[in-house]
């Protein structure tokens, strides 16, 4: 068994002395440089803070010229370059997105939308243009909201309303692929359109009018004319929409055209695209069957292949040559 031995306390010298100790050395001066050498150790001869200072001064360059040769940092992007490579990713995926067939037929479909629309309320305003220069060929001089005045009102409205009833199925039926050309239509449609550029332009002619000017007589068949020309050119915008293929490839999408050389042509050498060639081939097989002549002229072609005049040219000149 054994006995702890129980120690002294501290007096009041030993706390007092062990205070002094540490304040002198909280109070103590220090130095940035290492402390002096010891003249009396070998190895510390002549280490004086010159040659310590220049010996750290040699260290630190060792060490920048080791960190300097190494590259990984200059692997790394910087902000502007990382936002740079974002912008690239995103306009090479657009593009690709682009060339797809879903999103061209979604595109065509958009911008049908919008001009019909636009070209339909370009119409209306149109229509709407010409109702006072109707309304002032009915009332023939009635007395302002007078019965005869008032029903003068309704002379536009009514045949502005059945031309875009006719024109709006026009229009829808276009939009759908089957495009309405019934000559009887579009007969109606220019009886309404010529009754209403009539009775616009009646009272502002030279010998209808004293104070006759081009001006007045331009403003108020402005409205007409304009109406003429939108129902003329929607169907036939409509009917190139209908007949736009989204799986086509375009020139930009081929790059450059194929080359096709003929056996007769020596060096020179002809740019047919993949369309052109196949219509060369229906053309052939037509021209095999004798449903086609053997020089068969553009307007020949483009009847029996259903196809652009430009295209037809194309072909009549291959088999020409091919002729040759």
């Amino acid at each position: 068994m054994t006995t702890a031995i129980p120690t002294p306390e501290p007096g009041p010298e030993d706390i007092s002395r062990a205070l002094a100790e540490i304040e002198h050395h909280l109070l103590e001066p220090t130095s940035p440089y290492p402390p002096p050498a010891d003249p009396d150790d070998p190895e510390e001869a002549g280490q004086t803070k010159r040659v310590r200072r220049l010996r750290a001064e040699v260290a630190e360059a060792r060490a920048l010229a080791a960190l300097q040769t190494d590259n990984t940092p200059l692997l790394l992007d910087t902000p502007r370059v990382r936002r740079r490579r974002k912008k690239a990713h995103e306009a090479a995926r657009l593009h690709r997105l682009g060339r797809d067939p879903e999103m061209r037929a979604w595109q065509a479909a958009r911008m049908r939308r919008l001009l019909t629309t636009a070209l339909m309320v370009a119409l209306a305003l149109a229509l709407a243009w010409s109702t006072a220069g109707v309304q002032h060929f009915a009332a023939e001089g009635a007395p302002a909201w007078s019965p005869g005045w008032i029903f003068a009102w309704l002379v536009e409205p009514f045949m502005s309303i059945a031309l875009l009833g006719i024109v709006g199925a026009r229009a829808y039926l276009g939009t759908q692929g089957q495009p309405l050309d019934n000559p009887k239509l579009i007969r109606i449609e220019y009886l309404f359109l010529g009754l209403t550029l009539g009775m616009n332009a009646w009272p502002y002619l030279p010998w209808t009018d004293d104070d006759f000017t081009i001006s007045r007589l331009v403003l108020h068949t402005l409205g007409p004319i304009v109406a003429v020309a939108i129902v003329t050119a929607l169907p036939i915008i409509l009917a190139a929409f209908a007949r736009l293929d989204p799986t086509r490839e375009t020139p930009a999408d081929r790059g450059l055209t194929g080359l096709t050389y003929s056996a007769n042509t020596g060096d020179r050498v002809r740019l047919i695209s993949p369309e052109v060639a196949a219509l060369i081939e229906r053309a052939q097989v037509l021209i095999a069957a004798g449903t086609l002549p053997a020089a068969p002229s553009a307007y020949r072609i483009q009847r029996a292949l259903r196809c652009g005049m430009d295209d037809a040219r194309a072909v009549r000149d291959a088999l020409a040559q091919e002729a040759a």
